[in-house]
């Protein structure tokens, strides 16, 4: 179920605190309530410029980094950038990859290479995310996998693990090419977009390619449940694309259920199934790999849910890419939903489509008039918690390096929930 909870939720937790559930019932602070509807074009320019109000009206989302970062200082005395730790093994990562994506066509290897060259990789927010998991699950592996000398086998799982890594970007990649393809999109990562610059036949090819690719890698670790958990996640993007494309009315603009189950197939279940592999790589119990799973799904929601309020919020230089992007697709999210909640009578308009401009500026003023922004915040957030709580539940270590790779995790959840892009 996507909504269900960790069973070990309050259990000592790194350092000594406990983590729970974040929730702040007294708070009932609104994105941009206003009693008297504004015209569309001002009410889309306070959508679109909600930023700073974020930063003035939402304390409560404010304190979301003290529950977790400042209930032992501890954690806060020993913070530290959770890219940085990893940032050697990413460097070899990213010259591995150039190195697994090169193709004997010419065109083919240009197109195929085109996001993982110097300056269009991204953050390369999941291998290290992953690579993160190695480390903090580096505790109790059961016997019979360590037989033999010790420091060759560490250095057998991590390659293995790194593998992981590899393979969960290049599917990571082939998805953002073939969803650029079919949003028609002009830029990725603050540059063309490998469609807009090579035509949507070679992009196609591109993803099809490295998604060829990751499953040569995936098939040298010999291991067959890890492959198969990994291609199911091949399987969730597409039915997860194919969800947002063909989904009915009904489903389309009143059900969360179907929107947070499509979040999970396009998003979520990557990271989730990947961290899962992680742990079965090393061995661990079935229980310890269902925490390293759930982490991951509950990171994934809470990442695409501010994804899905970037949409609105961020600009098109901070994104990368388009902003209002998904509205002008006619994609519903998370705070068009809980608008739609507070004024039904959005579902009229969002049942035009949004190919008259007017339309949208509509839409805009009645979720700026709604909490929609502040309610999937908060629900981000929940999620964000829940992946804590999989971290804090993770059996307990006196290995140092184990226990910063978990507060690194621990932290990345609240970047998810406070980026700005």
């Amino acid at each position: 179920m996507l909504f269900s909870r960790i069973s070990r939720i309050q259990r000592t937790g790194i350092n000594g605190c406990r983590w729970f559930l974040f929730h702040r019932p007294d708070h009932h602070h609104q994105f941009f309530r206003s009693e008297n509807p504004l015209p569309p074009t001002e009410s889309a320019q306070k959508v679109l410029g909600c930023r700073e109000t974020f930063s003035r009206d939402l304390p409560a989302l404010h304190g979301f980094s003290h529950d977790i970062h400042h209930q032992s200082s501890s954690i806060v005395e020993e913070q530290q950038d959770p890219f940085s730790l990893v940032a050697d093994e990413l460097s070899l990562l990213a010259n591995r990859l150039r190195s697994m994506v090169v193709a004997e066509v010419p065109k083919l290897a240009s197109a195929a290479e085109y996001l993982f060259k110097m300056g269009a990789e991204g953050k390369r927010f999941r291998p290290t995310v992953l690579l993160l998991m190695a480390t903090a699950l580096n505790v109790s592996v059961p016997k019979p996998y360590l037989s033999g000398p010790g420091d060759v086998l560490t250095k057998e799982l991590r390659a293995r693990q790194q593998s992981i890594a590899e393979i969960t970007e290049m599917i990571h990649v082939a998805s953002l090419l073939h969803d650029d393809v079919l949003d028609d999109a002009d830029t990725r990562r603050g540059i063309g977009s490998l469609n807009f610059v090579m035509g949507n036949k070679l992009a196609v090819l591109a993803g099809d390619f490295l998604l060829s690719r990751a499953c040569v890698a995936l098939a040298s670790l010999k291991n067959t449940e890890v492959v198969s958990l990994l291609a199911k996640v091949v399987e969730h993007l597409v039915t997860g694309e194919t969800m947002q494309m063909t989904t009915t009315s009904q489903q389309r603009f009143c059900s969360m259920e179907y929107y947070m189950q499509k979040t999970y197939y396009k998003t979520a279940s990557l990271i989730s199934n990947s961290c899962k592999a992680i742990a079965l790589l090393a061995g661990q119990t079935a229980e310890v790999a269902m925490l390293a799973y759930e982490y991951g799904r509950n990171l994934g929601l809470a990442f695409q849910l501010i994804d899905d309020i970037l949409d609105f919020t961020g600009t098109s230089a901070s994104l990368g890419k388009g902003s209002l992007s998904d509205i002008r697709h006619g994609i519903i999210t998370a705070p068009m939903l809980f608008a739609m909640e507070e004024f039904p009578q959005l579902r009229a308009v969002v049942d035009q489509g949004f190919d008259d401009p007017a339309n949208v500026d509509l839409a805009l003023e009645y979720l700026g008039k709604s909490g929609g922004i502040q309610r999937a915040r908060e629900l981000a957030t929940k999620h964000a918690n829940l992946a804590v709580a999989a971290i804090d539940s993770l059996p307990d270590s006196d290995d140092e390096e184990v226990r910063k790779s978990r507060r690194a995790l621990v932290d990345l959840t609240q970047r998810v929930i406070t980026r700005t892009k």
